[in-house]
């Protein structure tokens, strides 16, 4: 319904979980949440979202919010990542033994509203923190921005991007998460100066996680967020150059909602899928 249903190749994701071909990702009615979110799943200004339709959203914790917010009609389904590591157990993976090194995520943008950081500071602040090798993972615009690729590559860093996030029409973003599972798996280490959907992947797959560094800002960054104060606040635990584990799962576990993952046929349902053309 939404063009952010198809976005990372998400729904992309989720049919082929129900066994559905391929050929075009299927039409969500409703609204499927994107991102890891720490308001209610949706962004501040979720006006956009058509009263009466449903909001597909990964962890308890939204629902309870969106509802004390105003906001109704929340199904809880876990995110697209724990549907494709159901589908992809052995997609990149190595022995723990064999990974090596640090994937770093750097905050970004987004095509609405730019990011304002010093980036060769953060490279800096890596170099002197991460034992290894380190990739940073810029997302598309950053990449695409020269200054920024050197500020990491000359303090030596392997410089990625996962790609562009996609649409329903091009296939930018089909392969968006199984290329981000491929290097969480390859790397001992995922860290990043924000918390975020990224290092929650990273933990649920075996990752060590780390928070540190310039946490940047959005130039028109929504106070409803409540900022780095707030995520500070809520998990303090998962802030810093070295976090517990085993802890880290857990938080994982619980914000990308695994207790909530459906079935291929409670999906269907949901979203108004019909079974035509069953891989």
């Amino acid at each position: 319904m939404d063009e952010s249903n198809h976005w990372y190749g998400h729904s992309r994701i989720l049919s082929g979980y129900c066994g559905l071909l391929d050929d075009t990702p299927k039409r969500i009615q409703g609204f499927l949440q994107h991102g890891w979110n720490y308001l209610h799943g949706f962004p501040p200004n979720d006006r956009w979202c058509s009263p009466g339709y449903p909001r597909f959203i990964w962890s308890d914790v939204l629902r309870r919010r969106g509802w004390s917010m105003g906001r109704r009609g929340h199904y809880l389904i876990g995110a697209p990542w724990i549907y494709l590591l159901h589908q992809e157990p052995d997609l990149g993976w190595i022995p723990e033994a064999e990974r090596r090194g640090t994937i770093w995520y750097p905050f970004h943008g987004w095509e609405k509203s730019s990011v304002h950081g010093d980036h060769a500071k953060l490279a800096a602040e890596i170099r002197e923190v991460e034992q290894g090798p380190v990739t940073v993972c810029l997302y598309w615009l950053e990449f695409a921005n020269p200054a920024i690729r050197q500020a990491y590559r000359s303090a030596g860093f392997r410089v990625i991007c996962h790609g562009e996030r996609g649409s329903r029409w091009d296939g930018n973003g089909r392969d968006f998460l199984r290329g981000q599972l491929t290097e969480l798996r390859r790397h001992r280490r995922a860290a990043s100066n924000r918390l975020g959907s990224a290092l929650f992947y990273g933990a649920s797959v075996g990752c060590d996680i780390a928070v540190y560094g310039d946490p940047m800002q959005y130039e028109d960054e929504r106070p409803e967020y409540g900022g780095t104060a707030r995520r500070m606040r809520l998990w303090p635990e998962l802030h810093g150059v070295e976090v517990d584990r085993a802890l880290a799962a857990e938080v994982a576990r619980r914000e990308l909602g695994y207790d909530y993952q459906a079935t291929p046929e409670e999906l269907v349902r949901m979203f108004g899928w019909k079974r035509v053309g069953v891989a």
